[in-house]
């Protein structure tokens, strides 16, 4: 059990101020991505202010809910909580609605010799629904504010901002260890160990494991590389600097996933057309949406990819076929309620049968959602999560290559790679959230403009009198 001190709960308590700050300050785009950004970064993880009758108030939750109030009652503004798509508005239904049928679905606890693992009531499912909701809060308010290839850049310049403030923290533990959380919020918010790859230390700071700081460092190097390729000739040895920097920083991060999804998308956002951009992400989340279903199957060479990685580096291949070996074990819990899942409390894990204690570990994020909520919730979760990269390739296929964004290009790019790391780890975040609305209203927005040139380009044809009757 994690002991916070009081100023963990008092920054908790604090942020709704900071986020009025940035909203009195800053423009509404800046402000939003602010509030949601360093909120991820500076508040303390994994612990929550656990009040009676109402969700658990986490990072996520105060800085989405933050952000959402300043909207709200400083902006005196509104925003829409359905997209202009009915897949969009189902997807978004069965994601908040979705908790309410695997309550349903788990009334019976779970009984060993000595424990009981809890069933599901009303209340938790209206506790879940609150938590679906108030986690799409930085969805809902990016796709108002974020739509426009300006908000795109300004999201990928607030990424390299933050890189090079957080890679400061980052160098300090990667050289001492990390020990930031537990000087300033008084515990360290995972198992030590996790911290020792590669004969060094990765950094944690105030995220909930190295691997979150090191995708964070990957975003945050990817905006740099965009903003070296698109920005103007004079500042490119500026921007050429901080991407030597900020790569230096991942490759200290000491997570091999990261640098392997450095290695793809620097050289495609450097070389490739945008158009090839928007199509290459399609393909990656593709890739993810049907990858359970061909674990489901048994149509991927498992042992094959274990090989490779055992012969690559023996460390990591064991971490590998761990990560597999677990999620053949959850794949078959999750079978038994396929459609809704086993609910909270741990309860689609397995457990000792003694004890009760769960002898199983979840890493990606998206057998700990099917075996939660389902196919159901995971087809909700990973679609509101996948549609946005889609809609946008499906627009880059039939507009100029004039029409797309650079910025808009490398924010779908780190979305959908964000979306394909959901497989070995559970890195949904509330800035993934922020990511994914914003290249929802973008993609509505082209959508719209396209079908617009269309009825001018019609009605211009009628007022010729080129029309056959």
């Amino acid at each position: 059990m994690m002991t916070a001190n009081p100023f963990a709960y008092l920054m908790l308590v604090f942020w709704p101020v900071v986020s009025w700050i940035f909203f009195t300050k800053l423009d509404p785009a800046r402000a939003l991505i602010w509030t949601i950004l360093a909120a991820y970064m500076l508040l303390p993880p994994v612990i929550a202010i656990d009040l009676p009758m109402v969700p658990d108030f986490d990072k996520y939750a105060v800085g989405n809910l933050s952000a959402a109030l300043a909207v709200l009652v400083l902006l005196k503004d509104r925003f829409a909580v359905l997209p202009s798509s009915m897949l969009g508005r189902a997807l978004i239904a069965l994601y908040v609605l979705g908790p309410f049928a695997t309550v349903l679905t788990n009334t019976d606890p779970i009984e060993f010799q000595l424990n009981t693992v809890p069933a599901m009531k009303l209340y938790d499912s209206l506790a879940v629904v609150a938590n679906q909701f108030i986690s799409l809060l930085p969805f809902f308010l990016a796709r108002k504010y974020l739509a426009t290839p300006d908000a795109m850049r300004a999201i990928l310049v607030a990424l390299v901002v933050a890189g090079l403030i957080y890679s400061l923290p980052m160098l300090v533990e990667m050289r001492l260890s990390p020990q930031l959380n537990q000087w300033v919020y008084g515990y360290f918010q995972h198992d030590f160990s996790q911290s020792i790859r590669f004969g060094g230390f990765r950094p944690f700071v105030f995220m909930p494991h190295g691997l979150w700081v090191a995708f964070f460092a990957l975003m945050c190097f990817i905006a740099a590389v965009t903003l070296f390729r698109v920005g103007p000739a004079d500042d490119r040895p500026r921007y050429a600097v901080l991407v030597a920097y900020l790569a230096v920083v991942l490759l200290l991060c000491r997570s091999a996933g990261p640098l392997l999804y450095a290695l793809l998308l620097a050289p495609a956002i450097l070389v490739l057309p945008r158009r090839l951009q928007a199509l290459l992400a399609g393909v990656i989340v593709v890739v993810v949406i049907a990858y359970p279903l061909l674990r489901g199957l048994h149509l991927i060479p498992l042992d094959q990819l274990m090989d490779v990685a055992m012969k690559a580096n023996a460390e990591r291949g064991q971490s590998l076929q761990f990560r597999i070996v677990n999620e053949e074990v959850l794949l078959t819990r999750a079978a038994e309620r396929p459609l809704f899942g086993w609910g909270t409390f741990g309860r689609g894990l397995l457990h000792d049968p003694i004890t009760g204690a769960v002898n199983v570990i979840a890493d990606g994020g998206w057998i700990i959602t099917l075996g939660a909520f389902g196919w159901v919730g995971y087809i909700a979760e990973f679609g509101l999560l996948a549609s946005p990269v889609l809609l946008f390739s499906r627009e880059a296929l039939r507009q100029s290559a004039s029409a797309l964004s650079p910025y808009a290009c490398a924010v779908v790019l780190v979305l959908a790679v964000n979306l394909f790391d959901m497989l070995p780890n559970n890195t949904l975040i509330p800035f993934t959230w922020l990511l994914a609305g914003a290249v929802t209203g973008h993609a509505e927005a082209l959508r719209a403009a396209f079908h617009a040139t269309r009825k001018r380009g019609y009605e211009a044809g009628l007022r010729s009198g080129r029309t056959v009757l």
